[in-house]
């Protein structure tokens, strides 16, 4: 995806929030500007900082102002939805970016393969435990925003998609699991402080949505005296994620590479913007069904996941997406051990 072509025209982008990550103020915004306007292209990029209200008012203001292509990650299927029916009635392309509109009408998806994050994360937790002699523990599910995002749906299918089997082999047990609502992760920690109260503090393996859940339950595991003692996934591979595990806080993230994904949009919303279908453009699609509406025909360009523990953080930073100065500050006597810096 390299040479991605030239197009002219406005494509807009509209973003969710700046709170349930941080990857779209660091990594979306300016790299889809950059692939954007590389090409030619004149991007408006906006965040709604949470407020569906504010994601539909950006989306009829963008509309207005003549945009051809709409790149854009919901805050929920819903108003997601509204604005896709929208921009279908002004002639608008909508590109549904890492988070799928189910029930909607956009016609194109870009995202990693999220059940394979899921699958990712149980079998890597499954593997530490098996590392250390525990071959049947009890684990605590702390799922992402599964009321709001399908994506965290999709996580937690793949993660049960590895640790059912186990289940009922009697080799696991699943004592808890509640999501975080919305990924707000303010209410990460009392989630999971509930959970591991009910579970007596009984627990081997925590499976974390992401980084920022896992970055809580280590608070709560601190408190508990079980810091350390825990093998804890996580997801987004971001600077706190990454520190927690070079200092052995936390087992394994997932890292999908923003670069990847956001070239990867930029590259189907160019080839739009020429009148171009996906596979004109180099592009290979899959479909993907959409559960509560059969009707809703969807390619989707799903992009691999990868596992990131403590013997592979430099394929992170090999990336540039985070420099090792980035990932080791403050901690560097914990970065030299592993050879980082």
């Amino acid at each position: 995806m390299s040479n991605i072509g030239h197009a002219t025209g406005k494509v807009g982008v509209i973003l969710p929030d700046t709170t349930s990550s941080t990857r779209y103020t660091l990594y979306d915004a300016p790299l889809l500007k950059q692939y954007l306007t590389a090409a030619g292209l004149t991007p408006d990029i906006q965040n709604a900082q949470g407020s569906t209200a504010r994601f539909t008012a950006i989306a009829q203001s963008m509309i207005g102002e003549g945009v051809k292509v709409l790149i854009m990650d919901s805050i929920d299927p819903v108003s997601g939805a509204g604005v896709e029916a929208m921009a279908a009635k002004n002639g608008v392309k909508v590109i549904d970016y890492d988070r799928v509109n189910l029930a909607g009408s956009a016609p194109y998806y870009v995202s990693f393969d999220n059940e394979e994050v899921g699958r990712l994360q149980a079998q890597t937790m499954i593997d530490c435990l098996n590392n250390q002699g525990i071959t049947d523990p009890s684990i605590i599910m702390t799922d992402g925003g599964t009321d709001t995002d399908n994506n965290a749906v999709l996580f937690k299918k793949g993660a049960h998609d590895v640790l059912d089997p186990l289940v009922s082999q009697g080799k696991a047990k699943i004592v808890n699991e509640e999501p975080v609502p919305g990924w707000d992760v303010t209410k990460a920690a009392p989630v999971f402080q509930q959970m591991l109260t009910a579970a007596n503090g009984s627990v081997q393996g925590v499976l974390a949505a992401n980084d920022d859940i896992a970055n809580a339950v280590i608070g709560v595991l601190g408190n508990s005296g079980l810091a350390g003692h825990v093998v804890l996934t996580g997801q987004d591979s971001g600077v706190e994620g990454l520190q927690n595990i070079i200092q052995g806080k936390q087992s394994m993230t997932v890292f999908k590479n923003v670069k990847v994904e956001a070239q990867a949009a930029a590259a189907l919303a160019i080839a739009l913007m020429q009148g171009k279908t996906p596979a004109q453009a180099g592009l290979t699609m899959t479909n993907f069904p959409d559960p509560k509406l059969a009707s809703h025909k969807i390619q989707a360009l799903l992009l691999p996941p990868q596992v990131i523990t403590q013997a592979n953080i430099k394929d992170v930073t090999d990336t540039g997406i985070l420099t090792v100065a980035q990932v080791c500050a403050n901690i560097t006597a914990a970065c030299q051990v592993l050879g980082l810096s």
